[in-house]
């Protein structure tokens, strides 16, 4: 079970996110040049375990958008472009490691577990670094991102925000959990 409010209430039909996922397509264009919807609408109609993930980045406020078309191997890649870290994912540690860690005053959800329920993945620093090409990202809170196990397993965990025109990569112990920092994740298909 999903711990947000996002996730209880919403209940989108296929052909209301195609809707709303469309919308964000012709608004924000600068994110997939030279790309067509058509194409998109295409390959989601034949993915329909694809478009339930989707809902699910969409349902906790992840925002996903097509970012990449890889014409060769036909895939195209969806990031969360929410403006800020998807609110409906923020107040947890990086994985269950670091949730069974803490003795005290546990989150609800990790980051990891929770993007597994999704179906997708955290995104590594060369996405998020991606991703702030295409706009102003993280603003006000900060998103964990796929750690390497060298880091992770002396406790620590990376997490990334964009202020002041760049792109900040820093470190955490995994334990740690705040109101402005969630995840963002990735799916390719």
């Amino acid at each position: 079970m999903y711990h947000t409010k996002a996730f209880e209430l919403t209940h989108m039909n296929q052909d209301e996110l195609l809707h709303i996922l469309n919308e964000r397509f012709e608004s924000f264009p600068n994110r997939h040049k030279g790309i067509q919807w058509n194409w998109i609408e295409e390959k989601l109609k034949n993915h329909p375990d694809k478009v339930t993930v989707l809902k699910r980045m969409e349902e906790s406020g992840g925002e996903p958008d097509i970012v990449f078309y890889d014409k060769k191997n036909k895939l195209i890649t969806f990031f969360d472009c929410s403006q800020e870290s998807p609110e409906g994912r923020r107040n947890c540690c990086y994985d269950n490691d670091a949730l069974q860690s803490r003795k005290m005053n546990k989150p609800k959800n990790n980051a990891i577990d929770f993007a597994n329920k999704i179906g997708a993945k955290l995104l590594n620093e060369e996405q998020y670094r991606y991703l702030q090409s295409l706009g102003e990202f993280d603003k006000k809170t900060s998103s964990w991102i796929e750690t390497p196990n060298q880091i992770r397993k002396l406790g620590g965990a990376l997490f990334c925000d964009y202020r002041y025109g760049t792109v900040f990569v820093y470190h955490n112990g995994a334990d740690s959990y705040y109101t402005v920092r969630g995840f963002r994740c990735s799916i390719t298909f």
